[in-house]
């Protein structure tokens, strides 16, 4: 993943910018000491990550994303956990404390790789239509056509059909890689919808029958661009 780092101060960015090379996923493309330098990069550039400081001259990181007509993915790094609640409004992928250790670092970074990978997924068909899930001691087959939506719920995934919801303890890629893509689509970092069972989307909100389902920023474009639209 292509990234850039946005801090005014220099020692963050020196930590930071060590980090990065670190994580072989990552490439740094751009080093900046604020908002507006990194607003005038992007503009220009493609970037598929931010690693960004909140409090900042000029304009804070929160404004920054604001001012962003098509976000990348957003990891806050900063020293003030008085902005953790407020931050996640924005559809950032993390929320890190300063200093960053390079576990915490790499946790976070694989929650941004998830999400791009997944964003930037093929479309082919793996022509399996069922799947198999473990009720305690208990094998039950599921037809790929039942399935209208998949939610993740703490260490839990449900699978929620039009009769019946299946709770299993996986993980959200596990069952993104075992779906056919042709038919399902990742719309945010808890949720996996059936395209064929969209009723309508309300700008960044789905709906199914009476589930409304939010869509993330970062899933947007590739959930319209699988849209039949006229």
């Amino acid at each position: 993943m292509k990234c850039i780092i946005v801090d005014d101060d220099e020692m963050s960015r020196l930590a930071l910018t060590k980090l990065v090379g670190q994580v072989n996923s990552l490439s740094l493309v751009k080093v900046c000491s604020g908002s507006v330098e990194a607003l005038n990069f992007l503009n220009a550039e493609k970037v598929d990550l931010v690693l960004l400081d909140i409090e900042m001259p000029e304009m804070t990181g929160l404004e920054f994303i604001k001012n962003l007509k098509k976000p990348p993915l957003i990891i806050l790094a900063t020293s003030k956990k008085k902005y953790a609640l407020e931050s996640y409004e924005y559809n950032i992928v993390d929320f890190i404390i300063k200093p960053v250790s390079i576990d915490r670092f790499v946790k976070s970074i694989t929650k941004a790789k998830e999400i791009f990978d997944s964003s930037q997924q093929t479309i082919s068909s793996s022509g399996i239509d069922y799947v198999f899930i473990k009720s305690h001691s208990t094998l039950v087959k599921i037809g790929i056509d039942e399935i209208v939506w998949v939610e993740a719920l703490g260490d839990y995934i449900t699978i929620n059909t039009s009769t019946k919801r299946h709770i299993i303890h996986t993980t959200m890629k596990i069952v993104e890689g075992k779906l056919p893509a042709d038919k399902f689509i990742r719309v945010h970092r808890s949720y996996i919808v059936s395209l064929d069972k969209i009723n309508s989307i309300d700008d960044t909100v789905i709906v199914i029958g009476s589930k409304l389902i939010p869509v993330g920023a970062v899933y947007k474009e590739n959930l319209t661009k699988r849209l039949n639209l006229l």
